[in-house]
């Protein structure tokens, strides 16, 4: 069995006590056996994508950096692996959305860079994200290879099947997602439902348990177009079937240890082999946007 942690935590504009507040969470969660810590995205601010400034792009830090130094002791001083999801500097004016993943020795196991960015209104994400460009490929840590992906990319099956298919054995989504203020409670409720469905298909169809991370909250738009988002939390674990091992409020934080049986993967695909059932002479046009 693997104890996971996850928090799902408010943030505010005050990004050293955001940082705190889940230095200390992380702190809890290992004193109570978490070996594998996940966060949600870009957990260290506000979702600032909310609005479209230039300004904002000061809130992106280089990696490594005296932030990444921060998770990275935290990863050795409690001996866990650490999910962190930053917003990367790469160079002047090119950034990223990146999940940092530490070992827990403190060195950085690895990253992932989000491949798909929306633009809706409220989640203006592509003003600020170059599309990643390290692929699908999981990162090899001390408890397992885990396919870390990145919010949007949690609606994509294809991300989560080439995670797969190159050995991930964990799905992780940190994740930043809530409801526009209009919407009927009626479709919120769809869009929520609509959230988790697709990804314990995820998990259903590649034979995975499943971590999705959000945060929870209201966030005001800076810019006044909106009423801000009210971020709907309900993170939770899937097993390799799809069950739901565990799920959070939609409206409070909330800080979970999850037990996750690593080995229950082997018997779900004896049972069901959806791998060895794929038909991958067939697939031709997949790579293509659209066929008609």
């Amino acid at each position: 069995m693997l104890r996971v942690g996850l928090i799902q935590q408010a943030n505010t504009a005050d990004i050293a006590d955001n940082r705190a507040r889940l230095c200390t969470k992380m702190r809890a969660l290992a004193a109570k056996g978490a070996r594998l810590i996940v966060n949600q995205e870009l957990h260290d601010s506000l979702y600032f994508c909310q609005s479209e400034s230039t300004a904002l792009c000061d809130l992106a830090i280089g990696i490594p950096s005296d932030v990444t130094d921060t998770y990275s002791a935290l990863a050795k001083e409690l001996g866990v692996v650490i999910v962190t999801s930053l917003f990367e500097r790469r160079a002047p004016g090119l950034y990223h959305n990146t999940a940092v993943v530490f070992e827990s020795d403190g060195t950085i196991a690895g990253m992932y860079r989000k491949m798909h960015i929306p633009d809706d209104p409220a989640y203006y994400e592509k003003f600020y994200f170059t599309p990643g460009d390290l692929g699908f490929e999981p990162i090899d840590t001390s408890v397992g290879r885990l396919g870390v992906l990145v919010c949007w990319d949690q609606w994509y099956p294809e991300a989560a099947r080439l995670m797969t298919l190159r050995g991930a054995e964990m799905l992780i989504y940190p994740t930043a997602i809530g409801w526009e203020s209009t919407d009927a409670p009626d479709e919120k409720e769809r869009q929520r439902d609509a959230w988790t469905i697709v990804q314990r298909g995820h998990a259903v169809a590649n034979g995975l348990p499943l971590v999705a991370v959000n945060r929870v909250g209201h966030e005001p738009d800076p810019s006044g177009a909106t009423a801000g988002i009210q971020f709907w939390g309900s993170s939770f674990v899937a097993g390799p079937q799809g069950e739901l091992l565990y799920r959070a409020s939609d409206r409070e934080e909330s800080e979970a240890i999850v037990d996750i049986d690593m080995h229950r993967s082997e018997q779900v695909r004896r049972w069901w082999p959806f791998l060895r059932d794929r038909r991958i002479d067939a697939y031709q046009g997949l790579e293509h946007r659209y066929l008609v």
